[in-house]
């Protein structure tokens, strides 16, 4: 099986911080990935002098890569490994139990921690593993080249946009320059860069971002709702956007494709992706990961896929092949989407579509009913009481001041429901069963600076009922090799003492106490959080009854 080629497409990230090693206490080699804040350890025998490698010699895209000299490696657990010959083809895998013996040769070793790591040997392995432990020795004091990836990705440009409907598709297919590859590995969430940041200016700047020339393109209607549905489906597959009397899907070989079926155009969009992401998961498995895979033993025989020729053929032959089966062949073997994205159909949303589609979300656009404020007495003697029982199920207390009357200058909105795991909702008003979508929030993520040593978590109780869930906190976060938390636990703050801990500096923030329109509630008053000129908390947890 020729795999040599299969990733001449990939693109490394360029704009974010890369991972690093350092020697690690224990004499072995310690990986760092200050964005995802992961660290792994790769344990030595002997100690190690690291010294910069180049990473231009790996098959995969890496980071960064370092080298050191070693006669085995011990992982800290077990966790999938690939091992691959010198011209990236599968020797074979490992997993809990494992016993492996490969006789000198050069050899790329893929590690699947939460740092992606490659080894790069010449050299004859021995893999053992326990139910808990994994080692990879060598013939003998033995180079290794280690890459790193970090499974993190930020956009690499921000583009301009017009609220013009065409300006709108030029920005949509330059999504797609974010691939890091055509081929149906692109499957994988750590092969799909994040998409360039939008906004909204008085003109079209694409920052010289081109979607890659996969030969698809997608024809809808010159509309804001039409360019925003097909976001998703339009990066995934590296297409150009493009105006056109009808929705549909269409390919430089002459093949074309109706996205407004019996189903309606929406539907029929989010159908089309999920077909053709669940068919490169089993294409895939030709190719750089060999892994058997349920769903494709299960569908092989029906769906009449050669699985071995799609995976060596054009992304734009792979389409016409995938869309000849039946949707409704596929569909209980279908994955639980993770994200949906409810969208109101106006210009300003365009800033949001990148971070739903680097989730690969369906998108919907809409105009949702309002809806009556969830606080107020109907919901209370329905819903609250459900989420107070579930609250309480999970560990999370609530005091017993009611909300009744807690009126919001919001409005709320209910957007309709579907099967995937989370819904979000982009646009006006506060939504109902939904997540809102900010960009403010996205913004924050991406802007967030390293952290060196241990993650500062930050705990303030303003509730003496509450104390119970207070009680939780150690149990909770606890302390992890991986993740080593300092905590910290403030009880009862006075006004002041909470604008100090909220401008201070801070990893994470769990508050436990009361919220309102008002602002929080402290022993000595509220302290409106909008008075505050910056604030230092990088994510945080409101348990409040608001």
């Amino acid at each position: 099986m020729s795999t040599s080629n299969r990733l001449l497409n990939e693109r490394a990230s360029e704009n974010h911080v890369s991972p690093f090693f350092e020697v690690a206490d224990n004499g072995g080699l310690l990986a760092i990935d200050p964005i995802e804040r992961h660290r792994y350890t790769l344990s030595t025998p002997e100690e190690v002098f690291p010294e910069p490698a180049t990473t231009d010699d790996f098959q995969f895209p890496v980071d960064t890569a370092t080298s050191i000299t070693t006669t085995a490696i011990s992982l800290p657990r077990v966790i999938s490994v690939h091992i691959r010959d010198e011209d990236g083809s599968p020797v074979c895998k490992a997993n809990h139990f494992a016993y492996e013996e490969l006789p000198v040769g050069e050899y790329t070793v893929e590690l699947h921690a939460p740092i992606k790591l490659y080894l790069r040997v010449e050299s004859a392995i021995t893999l053992s593993a326990t139910a808990e432990s994994m080692t990879i020795e060598f013939d003998g004091p033995t180079e290794v080249v280690v890459g790193a990836r970090s499974y993190h990705d930020q956009p690499a440009a921000t583009v301009t946009t017009t609220t013009d409907p065409e300006d709108l598709m030029r920005v949509i297919s330059a999504f797609g320059s974010a691939l890091k590859t055509t081929s149906s590995e692109r499957s994988y969430p750590t092969l799909r860069g994040h998409p360039p940041m939008v906004e909204v200016g008085d003109e079209l700047d694409l920052a010289g971002l081109e979607p890659p020339k996969t030969g698809v393109a997608i024809e809808v209607p010159p509309d804001c709702r039409s360019v925003f549905l097909v976001a998703s489906l339009a990066y995934y597959l590296g297409a150009r956007v493009v105006p056109g009397d009808e929705p549909l899907l269409r390919t430089e070989k002459g093949f074309e494709y109706s996205l407004d079926g019996p189903t309606g155009f929406e539907q029929t969009v989010e159908r089309t992706l999920k077909q053709v992401f669940f068919l490169d998961c089993l294409t895939r498995t030709e190719g750089l990961y060999p892994i058997e895979v349920h769903e494709r033993r299960m569908l092989e025989a029906k769906i009449g896929l050669d699985f071995p020729t799609l995976y060596d053929t054009s992304l734009a032959d792979q389409l016409e092949a995938y869309l000849a089966v039946p949707f409704e062949t596929l569909e209980d073997h279908l994955p639980e989407w993770k994200l949906t994205t409810h969208v109101s159909p106006t210009a300003s949303s365009v800033e949001m579509l990148p971070f739903a589609v680097n989730d690969l979300a369906t998108i919907r656009c809409e105009d949702p009913e309002p809806a009556p404020n969830p606080a107020m007495a109907g919901a209370v003697e329905s819903g609250d009481v459900a989420i107070s029982e579930t609250a309480r199920s999970e560990g999370f207390t609530r005091s017993a001041t009611s909300n009744k009357g807690v009126q919001s200058e919001d409005p709320f909105v209910e957007p309709e429901p579907d099967e995937s795991l989370e819904q979000m909702w982009v646009g006006e008003g506060t939504p109902v069963n939904a997540s809102k979508g900010s960009v403010e929030a996205y913004k924050h993520r991406l802007a967030r600076t390293p952290t060196d040593g241990e993650i500062g978590i930050t705990v303030v109780c303003n509730d003496a009922s509450m104390d119970e869930e207070r009680d939780f906190i150690n149990e909770t976060y606890g302390e992890r090799d991986e993740l080593p938390f300092d905590i910290t636990v403030e009880r009862d703050l006075t006004v002041e003492q909470l604008k100090a801990v909220l401008s201070t500096q801070s990893d994470f923030l769990h508050y436990i106490g009361h919220v309102d329109p008002e602002g929080f509630e402290c022993v000595d008053g509220k302290l409106d959080a909008t008075t505050l000129e910056s604030v230092g908390v990088d994510a945080f947890l409101l348990n409040a009854c608001q």
